[in-house]
């Protein structure tokens, strides 16, 4: 515990230093001014010593686990918890890292008497404008006065609080607006699901029409007469969103007026992902990787396995190293053997990314359904897409976008040929792309 004067021991002091002036002149007034002083010095002295004995400042505590979305305002419960029982009012304030900006630089705090009302609480308001994980950031910082008031005395403490800050799904509201809206059955409207479905339901008597392929032959052969297999639509499918966070990640975009990586966008996307394939039924996990697999979840379902992907993905930052394809793709065979749909959201503007990406990728196509995405970058379209050149710089830029644009192009073509279905997706319509795409699956019965 650390002291300082107050403004009331200041003003003593003013006082008697404004008494010592008229002593100049008059000596006989010297002893009246150093009496003065000395009662002031002896009250401060006695009030320090006795506040010191006396005054305890209050056990300030935080949750173990506090948790925010990035760029969205949230509030810190602050418990105070007063063992002395007598009425005391605080100065507080809380230290957190540059990347929380606070609402209020303190606040005052009044702990009534009694035993009973001993528990005071706040809510300490901040923003943070950087996803991650803080552990042990905050500084409680209390600030009581004396018995007489002549000192402010003041104390430390470090809370043992995790703050943990999430992607903002908040701003992709109005796109998945329709996507999550629930209607119940008002409005609903009928879609045909492309495809029989591969999941065995039941077996009944041959019907004009079924096909050979339907036919069960045993059970034909076992009954003496045709027996036909019915199938269902499969109602639980695993999806995988398998995140590059290698170098190219740390490009930055510019996303409804913030500024952000497009790692910040691919995790926001996978989360969005995450949650319609648990509004369909679906098993979902995921993979990170740079120059070796960082993050591998299981798929699993339920509002438990989604919060673990979410803890598992918060705290990815972009990497300074190049993307292992081939380590990615061995990870995969090994681990999923049974067919699923692989949403990639990497970056292949590269061209040895890019020729890479597709010497590796054929492998996993050949066992589960890939789409590929990426962010356009900036510039990268047709040469006569927009509005005209102004001048010979803008023409050479638009003529090196339009040649990205075309090896772009080249490769969706080449990945098609081998099954793999690749978009170069505008930022605006990233995550809402996503999701079309994966109800489209559904809907057509391609996994």
């Amino acid at each position: 515990m650390t002291f300082l004067p107050s403004t009331r021991l200041l003003w003593l002091v003013f006082a008697v230093v404004i008494l010592a002036i008229p002593a100049g002149p008059m000596p006989g007034l010297m002893p009246v001014c150093f009496a003065a002083l000395a009662i002031v010095a002896l009250l401060a002295l006695a009030d320090l010593a006795l506040s010191l004995r006396s005054v305890r400042m209050p056990v300030v505590s935080a949750p173990e686990v506090v948790r925010f979305s990035k760029d969205r305002p949230g509030a810190i419960p602050v418990r105070f918890l007063n063992e002395t029982g007598r009425a005391m009012e605080l100065r507080f304030a809380l230290g957190l890292p540059k990347v929380f900006a606070a609402k209020d630089n303190e606040l005052w705090v009044r702990l009534p008497a009694g035993a009973d009302k001993s528990r005071a609480q706040i809510e300490w308001a901040c923003t943070p404008s950087r996803r991650g994980r803080f552990s042990n950031a905050a500084l409680a910082c209390c600030e009581a006065g004396s018995r007489l008031g002549l000192w402010r005395l003041r104390a430390r403490a470090r809370l043992e609080c995790e703050l943990r800050v999430y992607p903002n799904l908040f701003s992709e509201r109005r796109q998945l607006a329709a996507v999550f809206l629930d209607r119940g059955q008002f409005g609903a409207k009928l879609q045909r699901t492309v495809g029989r479905g591969r999941e065995f339901e039941k077996l009944r008597e041959y019907l004009p029409g079924d096909g050979f392929d339907e036919i069960h032959w045993k059970a034909t052969a076992k009954r003496g007469h045709p027996v036909t297999k019915v199938f269902q639509a499969e109602r639980t499918q695993e999806i995988y969103v398998v995140i590059d966070m290698s170098r190219l990640s740390g490009r930055l975009v510019t996303h409804e007026g913030v500024t952000q990586t497009v790692l910040e966008r691919y995790l926001t996307s996978a989360l969005v992902l995450f949650l319609a394939a648990q509004r369909q039924g679906d098993r979902f996990g995921v993979i990170a990787y740079d120059d070796r697999v960082r993050v591998s979840l299981r798929a699993g379902n339920g509002a438990a396995h989604y919060a673990a992907c979410r803890e598992a993905l918060h705290t990815l930052q972009p990497g300074g190293v190049t993307p292992d394809m081939a380590e990615v793709a061995r990870h995969i065979r090994l681990r999923q053997r049974q067919r699923a749909l692989l949403f990639f959201l990497t970056d292949l503007g590269d061209p040895v990314l890019a020729e890479d990406f597709a010497r590796h990728a054929p492998l996993l196509a050949r066992q589960h359904l890939m789409l590929v995405s990426q962010l356009r970058g900036p510039g990268v379209e047709p040469l006569f897409a927009s509005r005209r050149a102004d001048g010979r710089g803008d023409l050479y830029a638009r003529l090196a976008g339009h040649m990205r644009w075309e090896e772009t192009q080249a490769l969706i073509r080449a990945l098609k040929q081998v099954n793999i279905t690749a978009a170069v997706i505008d930022d605006e319509a990233f995550v809402a792309n996503l999701v079309t795409q994966y109800l489209q699956v559904k809907r057509r019965q391609l996994l």
